[in-house]
Order: structure tokens, then sequence, then C-alpha cells
């Protein structure tokens, strides 16, 4: 039996309009549209919290071919508003698939739209910038004040963060499909041998935290607590953390106030290991007195190179802000509090950061990588390593 296709309408913001299909009818959804220039890890970028509010742009012109499986999840919800593809496999070969990508998005019901050169759409894109758009099944007339979804005035973390704190620990690696990480069984005699004693306590602010960055961290046999994005001071300090990780999130910084003055505070009142990733490290950087400012068409793939001097690591990223960089020329900050410990080596914005007096350092690219390199999963053991010697030094 053929597959019956309905007629799918791509709208910009810029009224460029573009034809392809879908696989059902009606389809409305709108959202800033980006693209990703991964060859693969669709599965994660539907689930990845960090991609709310987003119509994802996938540039590898074939998705689909490995389909679907249980543990390749970053959370329990879809959080991308649609897919856009030159072409979706009816049909999947892999020994974990459980669905093919097309039956997952009928499932779904996933807006979606295909048949359309990706490639050409991502050169526009660079040119012209991010915008918002809508996928439908009509062309819509749609003014730029009355598209579905805003970027710039909604506070996305509050959407993706957990509303009550939840534990975790290595018995939940051990047992939960959803904490899978092909790379933990790499490492987990590595990780035994050097913390054994199962006693650090991990408080994960959560903006948007992806599931791999929970199984890497228990992979180290330790205690999570996941708070929530609007957890104060003295909450986060009842959990007696040895260490914090600020997480991944998605949309403006700017928009999480609440946050940034709650990690000034910490930063200024405690001595506490603090690991900021990509959200986590913008909202680091604010509260050390920093600024961010909007990337032309962002950093999403698995292939941006960062380093310092003559070192560099191939890195996976998903971002649209960055770090301003004025903000450690005018201060002097580099040599006094804090030392830029990575650029992105595309375009030369900051891609790390650490603290000179204080054990804190923060990234602005995946270290838990899944898919990606992994080049940058020893910022984990980096952090391990910092929480059993502050540890250790209290304790003598």
């Amino acid at each position: 039996m053929l597959d019956k296709f309905y007629s799918a309408f791509l709208c910009l913001e810029d009224n460029t309009l573009l034809k392809g299909w879908s696989f059902f009818d009606p389809i409305l959804s709108s959202g800033e549209i980006v693209f990703n220039t991964g060859m693969t890890g669709y599965q994660e970028i539907i689930t990845d919290p960090s991609y709310s509010g987003q119509i994802v742009v996938f540039t590898y012109p074939e998705l689909g071919n490995t389909g679907l499986n249980n543990q390749d999840n970053e959370s329990k919800f879809i959080h991308i508003k649609g897919i856009i593809a030159k072409s979706i496999s009816s049909f999947s070969s892999n020994w974990r698939s459980n669905i093919s990508l097309k039956q997952y998005i009928i499932n779904k019901k996933i807006p979606h739209i295909f048949g359309i050169d990706t490639r050409a759409l991502t050169r526009y894109l660079r040119l012209k910038g991010v915008m918002k758009a809508s996928i439908s099944n009509n062309i819509l007339e749609i003014p730029k004040n009355n598209f579905i979804f805003n970027q710039f005035n909604i506070d996305l973390v509050k959407r993706v963060t957990n509303s009550k704190v939840y534990f975790l620990n290595y018995l939940n690696l051990a047992y939960s499909s959803n904490l899978y990480s092909h790379l933990n069984y790499k490492l987990i005699k590595y990780n035994d041998c050097l913390f054994h004693q199962n006693n650090i306590n991990i408080v994960v602010i959560n903006f948007g935290v992806k599931n791999n960055i929970l199984s890497r961290l228990l992979s180290y046999k330790s205690n999570l607590y996941i708070i929530p994005a609007t957890s104060n001071y003295d909450e986060i300090l009842s959990y007696k953390p040895d260490g914090i990780i600020l997480s991944n999130g998605p949309g403006d910084p700017i928009t999480v106030s609440y946050a940034v003055n709650t990690i000034k505070k910490l930063i200024q009142c405690s001595n506490i290991p603090i690991f900021g990733i990509c959200m986590g490290h913008q909202l680091l950087n604010l509260a050390l007195g920093g600024m961010t400012f909007k990337l032309k068409f962002g950093h999403r793939g698995l292939n941006h190179p960062c380093g310092l001097s003559q070192y560099s690591e191939i890195t996976s990223q998903n971002h649209g802000f960055a770090i301003q960089s004025d903000f450690f020329q005018m201060h002097d900050v580099n040599n006094n509090i804090l030392k830029i410990t990575h650029f992105n080596l595309n375009d030369l914005t900051i891609a790390g950061i650490k603290h000179k007096k204080k054990p804190i350092f923060s990234v602005q690219y995946h270290p838990e990588a899944s898919p990606g390199p992994h080049d940058s999963d020893y910022l984990f053991t980096v952090f391990v390593k910092l929480i059993v010697n502050m540890k250790q030094c209290i304790n003598k």
C-alpha cells in the first residue's frame, strides 16, 4: 500500500514560503526556526528540553534510518515545535529500534514537513539569521506579531523544569532504561576504583537537564537531588550539596533572573564546587557580572571545535546565546578572578571559563555528548575530583 502524503507549507517570518509534505492533516505549529548540522541524534533532539519552542531543520538529508529506541530519549516529553527534513525514511534498521521515525511522528502528532531542501534553507538562515516560522497544511498570512510563539518574552525554563525535587542514585542507573548511557559501561570500572565511597551529594539545578547528564553523574556513584530552577539559596543548601550542577536549558538566559540571583549568592556565600553546562554556563557568567547576546544563527551540531592556544576538543553544542567577550576585556576579569579556558574556534565566542579563587567552572557545550564526540567527557571526572578534594580539605 502506498503512503498517503498531505500538502504542507513552511512560512518564515520574512514571508518566505516553502512547500513540502506531511504524514497527517491538520498541522499548525509555530516557533523559532533553527538548524542542526549533526548526522545523527534526531531522537535526542526531539526529546531535548533545550529545544523547547523551536522548529528544527535537520541538514542531514535522510532521517529515520535507525528508528527510535527506549534508551536514547533525553526526557519524558517531546519539546520541539516541529521537524523539517529533506526525507524521512518509512523503514528503520537497527538492533535497538522499537519504532520507525515516521510511525513515531504519526503516533505523537509531531508537527513536521519533509521534501524541503534543508541545506538550501540552512544557507538562507545563516544569511538572514534565525527567525520565527510556522508549519501548516494551509498557506497562512500571519503578521509578525501574531505568531503563536514568541522567543523573546517567554521564560522557557519554567516550562521544562520539574515542579518537585526528586532523588536519584546509582541504583536508578542500573535499573532504569531512561538513564542509559553508552559511555557508562566503558567508564564504570574506572569510576569504581576512584570514587567508591558512594557518599557524594550533587544538587542539579534543573533548567532543562538532559537524561544523559544525569546518567554520567550517576556513573560516579553519586547521589543526585534534581531541584526546580526556582529553588532559592536556603533550599539548595538544605540538601547539603558537595557539588552543584547548573544544567542546560532553553531560551534567553536574561529571562531567568531569579536563578542568576541565587547563583550569585552561592558564589558569594559558599565554597561549593559548581559546574555550569550550556544555559548553566550563561547563567553563571551573568551571576559573575557578565553579559549575554543572541547569536545570529546559533551553534547546533556535533562537530564544533573548542579550545585555546594549541589545544582543541570537538564538541556537541546546542545554544542560541553566548557570553559577551567585552566583559572580560573591559574589566580585566581574566587577570583577576576569571580565566577563559575555551573559545569556539569557529567564531571565537567564549566557550569555557573557570574561577581563579573558587572551585567553579563552566562550558558552553555538552560534555555528555550523546550523540557526539567524547573529547570533553573528562569534565565530569574533573568535577567529581574537585568535589572529592574539597571534601578531603574540609575533613582535615
